[in-house]
């Protein structure tokens, strides 16, 4: 059996086997399992991540462009996707957000990389999910911190020495942000993974094991989709692929020296699965506002993990789909006419919907104006009758 795709039926084979746990987990033995993946093999990860980087000035463009996608990304999430739900629905909004522009290649885009384009263009992939890792692991915290602070203030109002002793703290105690600040250290000193002793090695590589099974396990037994909101969410991956195929297409189009196998990284990665640390950060501030009793949270954190549930899958049927019929997805042209395709498709029901609501509109007011000529004329009728009975 082929690689990539094997490695596919793993990862949804073990989401299915947390939807199999369903019934057998209750809701607070949930609250367990996201502690241990927070607090213990997340940060296990970020720290076995952190420690190998190993930086070179001539190969910054890799994550500077996985940085730039991810602004853009963040950009068109902003205008084009979050924009399109009603706007009572805030807190969908910012987690559509903070999930849509966050990529995870680790578990949806690496394994296939290695199947179709060999460990050279890997090892460039790694390295551009350190501008990813940025994203994901510093900026959106902060703006996660900065929508729970300002969703904080509008339910009351705090002091600025309160606010930022709030914010210290909650830094202070997530274990992600220990990890991020202990492996940034340790990087300055020049010190990496193997710095370390042997014993330490091997027990941080064998908590980063945990992470991926927890992850799936997670997902499969804490999602809960409803039709209607499998809808929006389908229609919101569409979208964020539509929005990363103009990208690649642009990149590609401007870049015409690259290599086939560059396209097609440029292609598949930011096709990747929406990551686990956008959830991770959304969570911890959902434990914060718990504790200070917020009636309005900041994110819709289900609805956050249902996104994730159906991205994973979606990501790597496309990404196969991709390295299948690879010839086409090395023209410009083609990703581009591909990404205004979709967007094209997905944005129609709701341009017809705005028809139909603006004719429907049309429709009332011109029955009210015939309603109110035909009352005016009625009433020069009658008066024009009771003119002539008067002469």
């Amino acid at each position: 059996m082929n690689f990539a795709l094997q490695k596919t039926l793993e990862l949804i084979l073990i989401i299915g086997l947390g939807v199999l746990l369903q019934k057998k987990v209750a809701k607070q033995d949930l609250k367990g399992v996201k502690v241990l993946i927070l607090s213990v093999a997340l940060p296990a990860t970020i720290f076995v991540a952190l420690l190998k980087i190993e930086l070179n000035g001539t190969l910054l463009a890799y994550p500077l462009m996985a940085l730039t996608f991810n602004l853009l990304m963040l950009l068109a999430s902003k205008y084009f996707l979050a924009a399109s739900l009603p706007n009572e629905e805030n807190s969908k909004k910012r987690t559509l957000m903070m999930l849509l522009p966050s990529t995870a290649p680790g578990l949806s885009c690496f394994p296939f990389i290695v199947a179709y384009l060999g460990d050279d263009t890997l090892a460039l992939a790694a390295l551009a999910d350190i501008g990813n890792k940025i994203f994901v692991l510093i900026l959106l915290y902060m703006l996660a911190m900065h929508w729970y602070r300002k969703n904080a203030v509008i339910e009351k109002q705090e002091s600025s020495s309160a606010k930022l002793k709030g914010l210290f703290i909650s830094l202070i105690n997530e274990p992600i942000n220990i990890v991020i600040v202990v492996g940034l250290v340790m990087l300055s000193f020049g010190l990496n993974l193997s710095s370390l002793p042997t014993f330490f090695q091997n027990t941080a590589l064998s908590i980063k094991g945990l992470m991926t099974p927890l992850v799936l396990l997670f997902i499969g037994m804490a999602v809960r989709i409803n039709s209607g909101e499998f809808k929006l969410i389908l229609s919101m991956l569409l979208r964020r692929s539509g929005i990363a195929f103009l990208i690649s297409g642009v990149f590609a189009f401007i870049l015409p020296a690259l290599t086939p196998a560059m396209i097609l990284l440029l292609v598949v990665f930011p096709q990747s699965a929406c990551s686990f640390w956008p959830f991770a950060h959304m969570s911890a501030i959902q434990s914060m506002e718990d504790k200070d009793e917020h009636p309005n949270p900041t994110f819709d954190v289900n609805f956050g993990l249902n996104i994730l549930a159906c991205s994973l899958p979606f990501s790597t049927l496309l990404i196969i789909g991709i390295f299948s019929f690879s010839d086409y997805f090395i023209n410009p042209l083609t990703l581009i006419g591909l990404g205004v395709v979709i967007l094209a498709i997905t944005f129609a029901p709701d341009l017809l919907k705005s028809l139909s609501s603006n004719s429907s509109r049309k429709v009332i007011d011109d029955d009210a104006q015939m309603t109110i000529a035909n009352n005016t004329f009625n009433r020069e009728d009658k008066k024009n009758l009771n003119e002539a009975k008067a002469s």
